[in-house]
């Protein structure tokens, strides 16, 4: 019962945090038309029967995230929000993933990704502080969040650092050859974007927030998703996502935008990442027109982050998986 009381000490901390700073909270629907169209992303289907009749059964998706409702709140002129609550995702689970996960994903109208990392290390500070002594824990591994500033490197270098490679520049070859010294067969067919990322899950992250925290910025244009993109911060400033990930002992606990505010760009972004869907084998989503229609009307120029708060506690609590502070996992065979 200890670890209940502690679980939901730390959920009150995430609301006071936002409240003290003039956010609401919202609430979205759990049941979506659209989940979004990301390519790596498996959205969980629910069939609807309207009045019970079999015939006019519609198919609708758990929502993976809150982020297509929420900008549509803020386009209607909300100002900053936040969600904490349950997300969905499918063929994820494991020590470190659940196809039921609790999120917590804000927006600040008026910031750019650099002022909401700086907002997400105040966040992540205050909690550790009140709950872990300042140091976040998970197995051998440990990330004080006290005194000097969290570490942060580009994606570039983060790759430069820990594996001695450019995932931008080097042949594939090479990068094949990594995976395979790390004792990873790559899947065939594999682009550069699989190999890359492949190397990243097994090499690279392990690695990041070992010591402090660290945050890994200006991610691929390809990757850039619902990102602006703009100059990199490495030396040859070619383009890149305004996109950052938080990690900490080797774990991912976050991922935020500078937010892409324009529709066309956004559908064309929708296309590429369906024809990528089915180039995978796997069906392409609806294109969530409400959701376009928002960002035609004006989102505020703003930066969003979605944060795994069970990772967090995880970590917060230093144990070893999900399972050690969420009361039910998923009861499947």
């Amino acid at each position: 019962m200890q670890g209940l009381r502690l679980r939901a000490e730390i959920i009150d901390a995430f609301r006071e945090f936002f409240r003290s700073r003039g956010s609401i909270e919202v609430e979205t629907p759990a049941i979506v038309p659209s989940p979004g169209v990301d390519a790596h992303l498996d959205a969980i289907e629910v069939v609807l029967r309207p009045g019970g009749d079999d015939s006019r059964s519609t198919a609708r998706w758990l929502a993976t995230s809150p982020e297509y409702h929420m900008k549509r709140l803020l386009a209607a002129g909300s100002g900053p929000i936040h969600q904490l609550g349950k997300s969905w995702r499918d063929g994820e689970r494991g020590r470190l993933h659940e196809p039921e996960f609790t999120l917590l994903e804000w927006y600040v109208p008026g910031a750019d990704d650099d002022a909401l990392m700086d907002q997400t290390e105040e966040l992540v500070r205050d909690l550790a502080g009140r709950f872990a002594a300042g140091v976040l824990r998970h197995r051998e591994a440990e990330a004080n969040t006290r005194g000097e500033p969290f570490a942060r490197m580009t994606f570039r270098e983060a790759f430069q650092e820990h594996l001695g490679l450019d995932p931008i520049d080097d042949p594939e070859r090479r990068l094949g050859l990594a995976l395979r010294a790390a004792g990873v067969k790559a899947p065939r067919p594999a682009d550069r974007d699989d190999l890359v990322d492949l190397l990243l899950a097994v090499v690279v992250q392990p690695k990041l927030g070992i010591g402090r925290p660290c945050f890994v910025t200006d991610w691929p244009e390809s990757r850039a998703a619902l990102a602006r993109v703009r100059p990199g911060r490495d030396s040859d400033r070619r383009v890149s996502a305004a996109r950052f990930e938080l990690y900490s002992c080797g774990i991912e606990l976050c991922n935020g935008y500078h937010e892409l505010c324009d529709a066309t760009e956004q559908r064309r972004r929708i296309g590429t990442e369906n024809a990528r869907r089915a180039a995978l084998g796997k069906i392409p989503y609806p294109v969530d027109e409400e959701f376009l229609a928002a960002l035609d009307c004006g989102l505020p120029d703003c930066a969003g982050n979605a944060l795994g708060v069970d990772r967090l506690i995880m970590l917060l609590l230093g144990q070893e998986s999900l399972g050690d502070v969420r009361s039910f996992l998923i009861d499947l065979p």
